[in-house]
């Protein structure tokens, strides 16, 4: 038995996302406030605390429910139709679960199969958080609500008393007149929209329980959580952990076998012996007492008795200890935070895994079904992980949960592990298994969806190929970022981001990530980011070619593109002149935020020069900044040189030669540039300023709390 996948609606950013899972680890990954924690709220609050509030309905679906609600306050009758629950269901959470159950599982699902000839497969329910008695809940708000509007109105009052609309009286009353309710899908209609009908009889009791077990490792390890049921998961240190475990699967006096009992006399032979010793050592100090004669005890005299605990040699801080040496040991809070938080990461995998199985005293009794499937939540376990840690992580935490004699690799219990993560050491481990979460900015607040990038990364073509070597070398960020930039070489990869910070301010408190991919690769990332749909600015060269061979730019020539990316994925088109005229807003594909940037004409004066590179771009555009240098040296040398000429076309063909020479070195120019200039004065290239600015665009258009300069003044 496994879960195939959920559906989630309607709560918080989430109105409408299906989450693929995968049969082992399910990765969530996003930008900030892209909607990985909601997800995982909402399977916390669906299949274990079932405790909602306001906030967790979708924010725009409360201006629907208002207006719905305000039917009911109108004055005027209401009829059986503006009562239905039907006005309310496409804006309740939900949350429908897909398990695949196997033939041999039938026995665990007898309760909710939907029909007599249901032989297994996929097996679906939705969990609806819904109003208990429809007309109960219209009863209270339009009687509570007319009486607050009549009372202002007798006075006089022009403010609002509670409740103001129905969000505000839902605020107090939510669980007063709402529940979580159960009810059968059809396995016949997966992919469609199931609508409820008034047949569809809501299930009784959790019809879950017996068949999931869920525990959830928190993202706030040490502070406090709304989701965390107990303290032990996330601000206990682990000899306090130990000491859990201990006293639920190991502890002797608890229901002793006839391997405790040489434990259990060896206890009781040391509890006598302190006895002994803490009468003989009191004795002196107590017999004092027995003179006070207190009237009405009949003179009770002390007398001390010991109770040692098994589970007492835990109870102090040095309990767990690191060793060092022979003589040599350190106690827990001495090790740095990273090691004690794997520690204690792992250490708690091992004991949701051991109470799943019921190890030890926590034995499973006759009448006792153990669950077949166990899902377990973790969320940003890279909280306190240095790198290599996070990368053992992940390696190792599903073969935590899987070591028992019983699970490895046997079928009859199932495993699924699902984490929420910013890491991307975490996410290139296990590319076909990220579930990518995609600002959706259409509706009037923003909400996400979910892409599956299996469907990306399990195929086994060329550009996967490519995708997922090159993802492996470089710290791929991608999965996090608000926007990314693709650049051509290393000069462009060391100073767009001075030109991000001295001249693009609002972008610099954006999350851009800057992948340096070369012109003749960037199209082979086009798969993954159409698939993330991702903001994207691609940065690359004109390459003009004059019948193949390297040339400098020109207008009506007959000139071609050598550059792959311009030719094979946007605008493709090889000709030059079609590059070179093209308009702005052709830049930009139509269907998705994706745009390139490519040097074009240069107006120095009444002339237009035609830059090749970025380099040649870079120096055009700052002559005069270029002139000024003092003691250069290398390329950056001859670039100060050819700066002080003053016949333009002389200038920019001598820039050309330069740059594009045998042996000139690119990476060693941009170094020198912020070795001997100061960034500040070095003016960005016009296309890409223009690129830059169209990003930046884009994100005050969508990023909540996004500031510009203006603002700020």
């Amino acid at each position: 038995m496994k879960i195939k996948f959920v559906e989630i609606q309607n709560f918080r950013k989430l109105q409408s996302c299906k989450i693929d899972f995968s049969e082992k680890e399910t990765i969530f990954v996003g930008a900030n406030n892209s909607g990985k924690t909601t997800a995982m709220d909402a399977l916390i609050t669906f299949l274990k605390t079932k405790n909602f509030k306001t906030q967790d309905f979708t924010l725009s679906n409360w201006m629907k429910l208002n207006e719905v609600a305000g039917i009911w306050v109108s004055g005027k009758e209401v009829s059986d139709e503006e009562k239905s629950i039907k006005l309310l269901e496409d804006y309740l959470p939900t949350l429908d679960l897909w398990i695949h159950v196997e033939n041999s599982e039938l026995h665990y699902v007898s309760h909710i199969i939907p029909t007599l000839d249901w032989k297994g497969g996929l097996l679906g329910v939705r969990l609806r958080y819904e109003p208990k008695n429809i007309d109960d809940l219209i009863q209270e708000f339009s009687s509570t609500y007319n009486k607050s509007n009549q009372l202002l109105k007798e006075k006089g009052k022009v403010f609002k008393l509670w409740p103001k609309h129905f969000w505000d009286f839902c605020e107090r009353k939510l669980n007063s007149h709402f529940t979580l309710r159960t009810y059968l899908l059809d396995p016949d209609k997966i992919g469609e929209k199931q609508e409820l009908s008034e047949h569809n009889i809501p299930l009784d009791g959790d019809v879950l329980k017996g068949l999931i077990k869920l525990d959830i490792i928190n993202a706030q390890r040490g502070f406090s959580d709304i989701n965390s049921d107990s303290k032990e998961n996330n601000t206990q240190n682990l000899s306090s952990q130990l000491r859990s475990y201990y006293d639920k699967h190991l502890n002797p006096s608890l229901e002793p076998t006839e391997s405790d009992l040489e434990a259990l006399e060896s206890i009781n032979t040391a509890q006598d012996a302190f006895d002994k010793n803490l009468k003989e050592s009191f004795n002196t100090s107590l017999s004092e007492l027995k003179g006070l004669n207190y009237p009405g005890f009949g003179n009770p005299q002390i007398q001390l008795s010991t109770k040692v605990s098994t589970s007492d040699g835990l109870q102090h801080d040095s309990a767990v200890k690191y060793y060092l040496d022979d003589e040599l040991s350190l106690p827990e809070k001495y090790n740095g935070l990273g090691y004690q938080n794997l520690i204690s990461i792992i250490f708690n995998l091992i004991r949701f895994r051991d109470e799943w199985m019921r190890v030890g005293k926590n034995s499973v009794s006759e009448d006792e079904i153990i669950e077949p499937l166990h899902l377990v939540l973790i969320e940003e376990p890279e909280a306190h992980l240095h790198a290599q840690i996070q990368q053992v992580f992940i390696k190792k935490a599903y073969s935590v949960l899987r070591s028992n004699e019983n699970l490895g690799d046997k079928k009859d219990f199932t495993t699924q592990l699902v984490i929420s993560t910013h890491s991307s050491y975490i996410a290139h481990q296990k590319f076909i298994s990220l579930r990518y979460f995609k600002r959706n900015f259409k509706n009037i607040l923003p909400t996400s969806e979910v892409v599956n990038l299996s469907t990306t990364f399990g195929t086994e073509d060329d550009s996967t190929k490519f995708t997922v070597r090159y993802l492996n070398t470089t710290h791929n960020d991608i999965f996090f970022a608000d926007a990314v930039i693709l650049v051509e070489g290393p000069a462009e990869r060391m100073l767009i981001p001075h030109f991000i910070k001295n001249f693009h301010s609002l972008l610099d408190n954006c999350y851009i990530t800057i992948l340096e991919i070369g012109g003749s690769h960037a199209h082979r990332l086009k798969p993954l980011i159409e698939t993330l749909g991702i903001i994207c600015l691609v940065i690359t060269d004109i390459d003009s070619t004059n019948n193949g061979t390297k040339c400098q730019p020109e207008l009506e020539k007959n000139l071609k593109t050598n550059n792959d990316t311009l030719k094979k994925w946007h605008p493709q088109k090889d000709s030059l002149d079609d590059l070179l005229n093209l308009a702005f807003e052709d830049k930009v594909k139509t269907d998705l935020p994706i745009r390139v940037a490519y040097q074009t004409a240069i107006k120095i004066g009444e002339e237009n020069v035609f830059p090749y590179t970025f380099e040649d771009a870079l120096v055009i555009e700052n002559k005069e900044v270029f002139k000024s240098i003092e003691n250069s040296i290398s390329l950056l040398k001859k670039m100060v040189e050819v700066s002080k000429i003053d016949t333009i076309k002389d200038f920019a063909q001598k820039t050309y030669e330069e740059i594009n020479s045998k042996g000139a070195k690119k990476a060693e120019f941009a170094l020198d540039i912020l070795y001997f200039e100061d960034p500040k004065k070095i003016n960005t290239p016009s296309y890409i300023k223009e690129g830059l600015e169209w990003i930046e665009e884009l994100l005050k258009n969508n990023k909540q709390g996004l500031i510009t300069d203006n603002q700020n003044q």
